[in-house]
């Protein structure tokens, strides 16, 4: 009995030893392969944009996510062309009830390191209850003083009845509020704004993708950021960035930021 007790006890460490080396393996190929991305990433240097960016605008900026892979961003900090530079950073965090963007913790240390201004965003699931959408953003970010307010990206009904996804999206923008004090921003696109959101989420500061366009988008209500192009080229980001501009100056800028 005794045997067999050993013998079981040395199967289990030669188990526990083979799991440990697999552990060790898989955790240096992470690291090879997080280092490689690195690498093409500081090698990510451009002459320009490459696109036109709006006129009349002084504070420009970018949203990523994991899409992007990993970011250099001292690069992306210090690049400047005729006077233009990057000068926030919105960041996803957060999708549907559960998921998190793999990338985001490391965008945010980062850059917070760097003291880019930066924003964390949540891709909104219209057949997903609200409120819980709102907890996952809320238990992923560490959201601050001095931090762009909260954003939910709303795109798409997923087949979900216009009222239902209006519905579930007012339990995240109260929740996100109640959290944070603060009325958080709606990201969306000019069409699906007016067919789905015009009126009732009018009192939100709005985000609008709309492209194509030379000087500013062509929607009627007031907005506070516009993502003028998804084909921008930034130091330090191996693939295309979307890019921004905010609506105002440095003053206005700073009066949106989190107080606490």
């Amino acid at each position: 009995m005794a045997k067999k007790s050993s013998k079981s006890g040395i199967i289990f460490l030669q188990v526990l030893l083979a799991l440990l080396a697999i552990s060790v393996i898989v955790y240096s190929i992470k690291l090879i392969k997080e280092r490689q991305a690195l690498a093409k990433a500081q090698a990510a240097n451009y002459a320009a944009f490459g696109i036109e960016m709006p006129l009349n605008y002084s504070l420009h900026g970018i949203d990523v996510s994991s899409h992007q892979s990993i970011i250099y961003w001292p690069s992306v900090k210090a690049m400047k062309v005729n006077n233009i530079s990057i000068n926030f950073a919105f960041i996803k965090a957060t999708e549907g009830t559960n998921d998190a963007d793999k990338l985001f913790a490391k965008n945010w240390k980062i850059t917070k390191q760097l003291g880019i201004i930066h924003g964390a965003y949540h891709f909104f699931l219209a057949t997903k209850n609200g409120a819980i959408q709102a907890h996952n953003f809320i238990k992923i970010t560490n959201l601050q003083k001095g931090d762009l307010p909260p954003v939910v990206d709303v795109e798409q009904l997923y087949g979900v009845a216009p009222n239902v996804m209006q519905q579930r999206l007012q339990q995240c923008l109260d929740s996100l509020e109640s959290q944070y004090h603060i009325k958080p921003i709606i990201y969306t696109y000019i069409d699906f704004y007016t067919h789905f959101l015009g009126e009732k989420f009018d009192n939100y500061p709005l985000w609008i993708a709309h492209y194509l366009e030379s000087d500013k988008p062509r929607i009627k209500r007031n907005w506070l950021f516009w993502q003028h192009s998804e084909h921008g080229h930034v130091n330090g980001i191996i693939t295309s960035v979307d890019c921004n501009v905010f609506k105002g100056d440095s003053l206005e800028f700073k009066s949106i930021l989190l107080k606490k």
